[in-house]
């Protein structure tokens, strides 16, 4: 899964750390936990669903040979060529994701007549984004699942009682989320990278048995595999394309540790690690067919089958932490480009700004991923879900990238098109291998993602009707200044703030509160807080403030989309920028929207009343940005939606 943010590295130690060789090995250490956590356990079952999956296919020698090269040239194409060499190029001040790669188009100045609109572009980065909670779900559940049914090929007697271990396991990882992982995420590295050797050490064993396996490094055994099987061969492709889920998260993590530890951890370490194993499967297959049903686990000696299981149980339990980090990082993005309504962020380290709590996201994700292993039963079914979600994705990541090297970089079309048709070549027959599976479980993350975006755009759509209706009854600030000084209301000496969701236009706390009370402060701050496409904003560039006359004032707050509004530190940059306020004598006016279902509503009367119902349920204003509670005011306006 994309996007997201699993654990934060200060930039600056990014920044003076990667000069040194220790800095380096540092950071690419932290890397292996967090990154190649969901990549790295994909041996547990990638090689078994080829052979012995919903499409499996004879493990014959040619069999054999085509599957593996068709496994390494993914990783060569897919990981290696198209996202460490070229998507990594395309950063969003530093950060990478399909979230941060869409606000960096959407960004831009573009010409009226772009063959696909801004519009466009920002939906189908938000689906891509969407996608990915349903990666999010089904990653936790095939990996934990797939490490603990080793325990049945130790003793039958295990058997009934894996689904229930399963589901233990996957409970106590979503109930410490509260607790956040800054303790044990230290420990991501050092297993993971046991993990790595582990995974290299069986593989090179079984590989110097059968040394032959080797030839599938050459590409030809992949072109004939797929022209002897032909559609039985294709469909195999569904399940190679696992060996490769994951990739998403190098991308979106490019911002904690930087392309260089990422890229050397990759190239140095995670690759060879994999492909030795991969290799060391096939190898075994070639001399021990019947394996087919889980090559992974008789790669080991039964002694150690348990010590195997452990490691393995370890392994995926980190690669699911990265990716339910990963959803609350997304969810906090939209949250603050307005595609979802505002909910409680817990911050849960206080060094590391990127370890997040969102409690609605954590129990969806810990219910739905229960159900997935309760419904589906075991990895092998749930390998057919998998899939779909992270093709569609890197699909859209394709054609995101296209219109950037084509709109920023101003590439010529030509050469834009070759390298996204080169990536399309290879990305095409993945999806449709993969979306062939929709009736066998594939509809599953689909149909998630597809909720979720509905869900966003209802939101999205719902605040610009709100705005509409808002601007109504709210007059612009130069004219009520105006008319203000025809009136003689009682004046306040004490200082106040008013949130203001539209900068030229007067909030309607303000319109109230002056038309029911009489009242007037004689200092009053009109704050709006602005989210740029950029992920962050330095404290230099973050407030602008403006004297309009009369007492008033405008502080404009510029906050980037990974970024959390903090409002004590929104007041001291503004008194840095000369604004002269007592803090503690303020008084902040929040404006609160009643809404109710009108008689002709703006969109769908069942849509509508989802947006009211999401918007009775955020988070409070106060809480969200961190307005002092005995200082605060709520003014109440209610509206038609």
């Amino acid at each position: 899964m994309e996007t997201a943010s699993h654990k934060s590295i200060d930039t600056g130690i990014e920044n003076k750390g990667a000069e040194s060789n220790k800095g380096l090995m540092k950071m690419s250490l932290a890397a292996l936990g967090i990154v190649f956590g969901d990549i790295s356990t994909s041996p547990i079952y990638a090689i078994r669903e080829c052979f012995h999956g919903e499409y499996g296919i004879a493990p014959t020698h040619g069999n054999i040979l085509g599957v593996l090269s068709l496994i390494f040239w993914s990783l060569v194409m897919i990981v290696g060529l198209k996202y460490l060499i070229f998507v990594f190029r395309a950063d969003n001040k530093g950060e990478g994701g399909v979230i941060a790669l869409t606000a960096l188009i959407r960004g831009e100045n573009q010409p009226s007549s772009a063959v696909i609109p801004k519009f466009g572009i920002v939906a189908l980065g938000l689906f891509a984004a969407c996608l990915l909670y349903g990666d999010g779900m089904i990653t936790p559940a095939i990996s934990v699942l797939s490490a603990v049914e080793g325990i049945g090929i130790v003793t039958s007697v295990f058997q009934p009682y894996v689904v229930p271990i399963t589901i233990g396991i996957l409970c106590g990882l979503f109930l410490m989320q509260r607790n956040g992982t800054a303790m044990v995420g230290g420990l991501f590295g050092p297993v993971i990278m046991v993990w790595l050797t582990f995974l290299a050490i069986t593989g090179t064993a079984q590989l110097v048995q059968a040394p032959q396996i080797l030839m599938a490094l050459f590409p030809w055994h992949a072109v004939k595999f797929l022209l002897v099987n032909k559609i039985h061969g294709f469909l195999v492709l569904g399940a190679v394309f696992l060996v490769v889920t994951g990739t998403e998260a190098l991308y979106a993590d490019m911002g904690h540790f930087g392309k260089r530890p990422i890229r050397m951890t990759w190239f140095a370490a995670v690759f060879p690690a994999l492909v030795l194993n991969y290799f060391g499967q096939g190898a075994l297959l070639l001399v021990t067919p019947e394996a087919a049903g889980h090559p992974f686990y008789s790669m080991v000696p039964s002694w150690a089958i348990w010590p195997t299981v452990l490691l393995a149980t370890l392994a995926t339990i980190i690669a699911s932490q990265a990716v339910i980090s990963g959803a609350f990082s997304l969810t906090r993005q939209a949250i603050q480009l307005g595609y979802l309504p505002r909910l409680r962020v817990q911050h849960t380290s206080a060094a590391q700004i990127g370890q997040v709590y969102i409690a609605p996201v954590n129990w969806m994700l810990m219910f739905s991923t229960m159900a997935l292993v309760i419904g589906f039963q075991s990895s092998s079914k749930l390998a057919a879900a998998y899939g779909v979600a992270v093709t569609s994705t890197m699909l859209i990541t394709t054609t995101l990238y296209f219109v950037l090297a084509r709109r920023r970089w101003q590439w010529p079309f030509l050469w834009a098109a070759s390298l996204a048709g080169l990536f399309f070549l290879v990305d095409l027959p993945f999806f449709m291998a993969n979306i062939s599976k929709v009736l066998h479980g594939a509809w599953f993350p689909l149909v998630i993602g597809a909720a979720i975006f509905y869900i966003m755009q209802t939101w999205s759509k719902g605040r610009r009707i709100l705005a509409e209706q808002l601007q109504k009854i709210m007059p612009p600030v130069h004219r009520f200044i105006v008319d203000l000084s025809n009136q003689s209301p009682t004046k306040i000496s004490t200082p106040a703030i008013f949130l203001s969701g539209t900068p030229n236009l007067v909030p309607v706390a303000l319109v109230k509160n002056l038309k029911h009370n009489k009242v007037i402060h004689n200092q009053i701050i009109l704050l709006h807080f602005r989210t740029e496409d950029v992920p962050r904003v330095p404290n230099l560039e973050k407030i602008k403030t403006q004297k309009l006359g009369s007492g008033f004032y405008r502080v404009t707050a510029h906050y980037g989309f990974m970024e959390d509004f903090k409002m004590d530190t929104v007041l001291t940059l503004a008194q840095e920028k000369g604004l002269d306020l007592d803090v503690e004598s303020t008084t902040f006016y929040i404006g609160r929207e009643k809404l109710v279902l009108g008689g002709k509503p703006n969109m769908h009367r069942w849509r509508a009343s989802m947006f009211i119902f999401m918007a009775r349920n955020a988070a409070g204003v106060e809480s969200y940005f961190d307005l002092p509670a005995d200082q605060s005011i709520e003014i109440g306006v209610q509206l038609e939606i």
